[in-house]
């Protein structure tokens, strides 16, 4: 069973997202993985030298210097026909599914996402994966390789640091890399918080924050002070009260912080979702019958305008800021 890990890059630096699917490979097959990296001038190559992997192998062009989908895909097919590999794994985000969905096509392959458990049988393979907004969990079967897949962060967490270094060797960039596509800009939120999937705290806020500046305010106030992520419902982001990127849930993103706290979230399934894996929740909402309070591990039945310029003063004080 030979595992081809594809690490998660912005073109130019590897990304932690990219542990989970070295986790996934060391317990699946820890006696043949391999790691690719795709990019221009990469930045943290090294770090992922420490794993266990058979071989790192990395393709570095100038026309790979941002993540397209459309030019990354054709790098990964030839990888896995040049290693006959059995599975294509990535850990589970907008990278993963943009880029390993095309990869499926190209190879002919099937694809099974977001998978938590995997569990071969007599040459056929079962995975379970959440399903019905995380609600259920279902068990899938199938056969035959390539087997393109996508694994849950949270499920497989980190990798074990092992002291051999994996050796480095170059893949060659195939013939005819469709450039058709061009990068235009990166749109991201600004203030040097970190990022939503990565962060070990974030703060989330919903419809009833009323527009940007309130929202901006109250959660990204608290976010500030504990020094984590802002998060945001589909309805906030339906409102125009918070950017596309901070949506957590079934069609946004998929955190599992330390602490997660929910304001003025109801707790949708959809919601829910997104951020059930977290460690820690916290809900603040002044409906006692949200159903957020179903999952919190502690709740808050309060106005958010009072409760929040509490909250932040106190952590304020509690740090010694002036």
């Amino acid at each position: 069973m030979k595992i081809l890990v594809i690490a998660e890059t912005n073109g130019q630096q590897i990304s932690e997202k990219t542990l989970p699917a070295i986790a996934f490979a060391q317990q699946v097959a820890p006696e043949e993985f391999h790691i690719l990296a795709i990019g221009h001038g990469l930045q943290g190559v090294e770090n992922l030298a420490g794993y266990g992997a058979q071989s790192l192998w990395l393709t570095d062009d100038p026309i790979l210097a941002r993540p397209l989908a459309e030019r990354y895909a054709p790098v990964v097919t030839h990888a896995v026909q040049q290693l006959s590999a059995d599975f294509v794994v990535a850990t589970t985000s907008t990278f993963s599914r943009d880029v390993l969905a095309r990869v499926a096509g190209l190879l002919d392959a099937p694809m099974l996402s977001d998978i938590i458990a995997f569990m071969p049988q007599n040459g056929r393979y079962l995975v379970k994966r959440p399903v019905y907004s995380a609600n259920l969990i279902g068990t899938f079967e199938a056969e035959g390789t390539p087997l393109v897949l996508t694994v849950r962060g949270p499920a497989w967490g980190k990798p074990n640091p092992v002291d051999s270094r994996s050796p480095v060797q170059t893949l060659t960039l195939p013939t005819g890399i469709p450039t058709r596509s061009e990068w235009v800009r990166l749109q991201g939120s600004a203030g040097g918080r970190p990022d939503l999937t990565q962060a070990r705290v974030v703060v989330s806020g919903g419809r009833p924050l009323k527009d940007p500046e309130t929202f901006e305010k109250y959660i990204g106030g608290l976010a500030d002070v504990l020094g984590g992520a802002v998060g945001a419902t589909r309805a906030a982001v339906d409102a125009g009260i918070a950017p596309n990127e901070l949506q957590v849930g079934q069609t946004g993103k998929t955190v599992a912080p330390e602490l997660y706290i929910a304001v003025a979230i109801s707790g949708s399934v959809q919601h829910l979702a997104g951020m059930k894996d977290s460690k820690v929740i916290v809900a603040i909402n002044i409906d006692p019958e949200a159903p957020i309070f179903q999952v919190a591990d502690y709740g808050l039945v309060a106005d958010l305008y009072e409760v929040v310029p509490q909250l932040i003063e106190e952590l304020k004080q509690a740090r010694g800021d002036a």
